[in-house]
């Protein structure tokens, strides 16, 4: 059984989702099994997404994410 939390955020947009995440801590799963984890500073209408580790900033384009996990 899904909690409330998870059943407001399945009726949001994805867009919704990741404006609210930005600044959090996450977890992307890429196409090809990679996991790649750090806090999100940004995102597109085509879900790319940036990620910001330690001192490293990765772009992620958003046809290689399976899922994200906040």
């Amino acid at each position: 059984m899904r909690s409330s939390t998870a059943r407001t955020r399945m009726s949001e947009q994805p867009h919704d989702v990741l404006e609210g995440a930005i600044g959090s801590v996450v977890t992307v799963d890429l196409k090809g099994g990679d996991v790649l984890e750090g806090e999100l500073s940004g995102y597109d209408q085509h879900l790319n997404l940036v990620l910001s580790a330690d001192e490293d900033t990765t772009i992620i384009r958003g046809d290689n994410v399976v899922s994200i996990q906040l």
